[in-house]
C-alpha cells in the first residue's frame, strides 16, 4: 500500500541520500555552493516554521547563528563535535527563550525592530566580554573537522529543519501556531496558551539557527563578531523565505537553493547586483506573489484547500 502521507518522508529520505553522496562527486567550489544552499535550507525552514505560522517578523536570525558560532568557538578544541552541535543549539534556544519572554508580547514593525536591536546588543555585549576577558576581540579556530564532516552535519541539521517543520504543520501545536497568526485574540478564547506557544515556537527557530552557526564557524579560521553576527544572515534568511513562500514547505528550499546559487555566481562578478535582485524580487513576490513563489503551485490545485474550509 502507497499511504499518501509518508510520500514527503520518503521524498525527504532519498534527497538526503542523494545529496549526501555529492561532495566526493563535484569541485570544491561546487560543494561550497552546496554548502551554502543547506545553510539557507536550514535557516528559511527553521525561519517559516515560526514566522511563517504566526506572521511575526523575527529579524534575529543572525543573533542566534553567532551565539552558536561562538559557541563552537570555546568548544571546539574541548568536546566531541556532536556535542559542540548541540550545545550550540541549546544556547541558542536559551538565548531566544529569554528574548522571547520580553518580546514576543510585542507584534508588527516593534517586533521587527526590536528583535534587530535585540541582535546588535547581543553582538556588542559578546565584542565588550571579548575585549575585557581575553584583550582580542576575534577567536582563532584551530581544531576544526573536514569539510566533508561539516557539509554532512549541515545536511543533517537541514533535514531535520524540514523533517520538524512537517510534523509541526500536522500537530496541535502547528494548528496553535497558524492560530496565532490568523487571530491571536480568537486563539486565546478557543484556549490556546498563546504566550507559550510563541515562546516555544520561537526557541525551536533558534535551535536550528545555533546548531548551523556552531557548524559553519568552522568554516572560517578567524571569528569575530561583525563577521558572525553579520545582519546580512538575517536579512537574506528573511527574503528566501518570504520570496519562496513563509507559509509552505517547498518555497522556503527552492529559493534558498535558487539564491544560494546566484549568490555564488553574482557575488563574484556583480557584488551588488546580487542584492538587487534579491530586492527586486521581493518586491515583485509582494506586489503579485502575496505567499511567494509557492503561490505558483499552489494556484495549480485551488481545489485542494476548498475540502478543508
Amino acid at each position: 500500500m502507497n499511504n499518501p502521507s509518508s510520500r514527503p518522508w520518503l521524498a525527504l529520505a532519498a534527497g538526503v541520500a542523494v545529496v549526501a553522496t555529492l561532495p566526493w562527486m563535484v569541485s570544491d567550489f561546487m560543494a561550497s555552493v552546496l554548502l551554502s544552499c543547506l545553510m539557507y535550507i536550514a535557516l528559511a525552514t527553521s525561519w517559516s516554521l515560526f514566522c511563517g505560522a504566526t506572521r511575526y517578523l523575527s529579524l534575529a536570525t543572525s543573533a542566534f547563528f553567532g551565539v552558536g558560532a561562538y559557541t563552537s568557538a570555546m568548544l571546539l578544541g574541548v568536546l566531541p563535535w556532536p556535542l559542540v552541535i548541540l550545545s550550540g543549539a541549546l544556547i541558542a534556544t536559551i538565548v531566544a527563550m529569554v528574548m522571547g519572554a520580553a518580546v514576543l508580547h510585542l507584534r508588527g514593525t516593534y517586533f521587527a525592530v526590536l528583535t534587530f536591536g535585540m541582535t546588535e546588543l547581543i553582538r556588542h555585549a559578546i565584542t565588550f566580554v571579548e575585549k575585557q576577558v581575553s584583550g582580542t576581540v576575534g577567536r582563532v579556530l584551530t581544531v576544526v573537522p573536514s569539510n566533508e564532516t561539516v557539509y554532512l552535519t549541515v545536511l543533517l541539521i537541514a533535514a531535520g529543519a524540514i523533517a520538524t517543520a512537517m510534523a509541526i504543520q500536522r500537530s496541535r501545536f502547528g494548528l496553535a501556531l497558524s492560530g496565532i497568526g490568523a487571530d491571536e485574540q480568537r486563539a486565546q478564547t478557543l484556549g490556546v496558551d498563546t504566550r507559550l506557544a510563541k515562546i516555544a515556537g520561537f526557541g525551536i527557530t533558534a535551535a536550528f539557527a545555533g546548531a548551523v552557526g556552531a557548524a559553519m564557524a568552522v568554516r572560517w579560521t578567524y571569528i569575530e563578531p561583525a563577521a558572525v553576527f553579520s545582519p546580512f544572515i538575517g536579512f537574506q534568511t528573511v527574503l528566501i523565505a518570504l520570496i519562496g513562500g513563509a507559509t509552505s514547505l517547498g518555497g522556503p528550499i527552492l529559493a534558498a537553493i535558487v539564491f544560494s546559487l546566484l549568490a555564488e555566481t553574482l557575488r563574484l562578478q556583480l557584488p551588488y547586483g546580487y542584492m538587487m535582485v534579491l530586492g527586486l524580487l521581493l518586491i515583485l513576490c509582494v506586489m503579485y506573489l502575496p505567499n511567494g513563489l509557492a503561490t505558483l503551485w499552489q494556484r495549480r490545485k485551488p481545489a485542494a484547500g476548498a475540502h478543508h474550509g
